[in-house]
């Protein structure tokens, strides 16, 4: 086909495509349900699966990478890329923005990307992993709350639920004023927070069991020198999410890969590195609960407006 008929073919496609559209927001189905797409997905066509950055870009491609290989070799009918983020910002912007197809976002960006037309389609399991963790230098002298008072403590990003909101709001509540009483520095990563702390650069660092655990596996020498002084109550975990226009097909069938990886041994090693037991089914519903703690973070400690990018 000469460039003239592949132009004309692909503007009568685009043209069919926005009818079978306008129908869709015509029908008086009264669905309350996610709603994606019926039609089936092109083959071949790439899909962005994106990573909130819960480690640096780096380190996040050599944990993922193999998952999206593994989904691309389970769904043949689909291409996936990893998309890595610099930081909190610049996935937020990204995800509220609808740029990306699939997503494993935090749960406080879980619940928040449902506003910009994304729906729940699976999470991370292991629940009672996800808390806040507050390491200090085992030299540091530091043994209570009021022992950071005047002192610098480093997070990853102010919308970072698990290591940083919660981690906020058990100092809070436990005898310090976050907004005077410390220095609150966001560094960008979890690596980065932890190194912080191990440098010296802050008195206390927050972060969350998971990355806490690949420090400890990959820098052992380094881990030796902090410890975990606090830790919060825990919450759900991180949520996957799919854009409501993705086809329904393909959205069972990557929520179906991800929730049996731990049936595999190829899997399970993937999920070792995470570190992860497993990925569960899951829907909207399941990431209300992170309302009553916004709610009781926002009275606490700052409102959510503030944390808004």
């Amino acid at each position: 086909m000469n460039a003239r008929g592949t132009t004309v073919r692909n503007l009568l496609v685009a043209w069919i495509a926005m009818v079978l559209m306008a129908c869709g927001q015509h029908d008086g189905g009264g669905s309350t349900g996610p709603q994606y797409s019926s039609q089936g997905q092109e083959t071949g066509r790439e899909y962005v699966f994106a990573i909130h950055p819960l480690n640096n870009p780096v380190r996040l491609l050599e944990i993922y990478g193999p998952v999206i290989d593994y989904l691309n070799r389970n769904i043949v009918e689909a291409s996936f890329r990893l998309e890595a983020s610099r930081n909190y910002e610049e996935f937020e912007k990204k995800l509220y923005g609808r740029q990306f197809h699939f997503a494993l976002p935090n749960p406080y960006q879980t619940l928040t990307s449902l506003q910009y037309g994304y729906h729940v389609i699976a999470k991370m399991g292991d629940d009672d992993k996800f808390t806040g963790v507050i390491l200090v230098r085992r030299d540091s002298g530091i043994k209570q709350v009021r022992d950071l008072k005047g002192k610098k403590v480093s997070y990853p990003a102010a919308t970072a639920l698990a290591a940083t909101m919660m981690p906020q709001y058990y100092l809070q509540t436990h005898g310090l004023d976050v907004n005077s009483d410390i220095e609150n520095l966001y560094v960008g990563s979890q690596e980065s927070s932890i190194m912080n702390v191990y440098l010296g650069q802050v008195a206390a660092a927050a972060t969350w069991p998971l990355p806490w655990e690949a420090f400890q596996n990959e820098n052992p020498e380094k881990a030796r020198e902090l410890e975990v002084r606090w830790e919060t109550d825990p919450l759900i975990n991180n949520g996957v999410v799919a854009r409501d226009d993705m086809p329904a097909s393909l959205v069972k069938r990557v929520a179906e890969v991800l929730v049996s990886l731990h049936a595999s041994e190829e899997g399970r090693h993937m999920l070792a590195r995470m570190p992860l037991s497993r990925f569960e089914l899951a829907d909207d519903q399941r990431y209300h609960v992170i309302d009553e703690f916004l709610r009781r973070f926002s009275q606490a400690v700052r409102p959510l407006d503030a944390m808004q990018k």
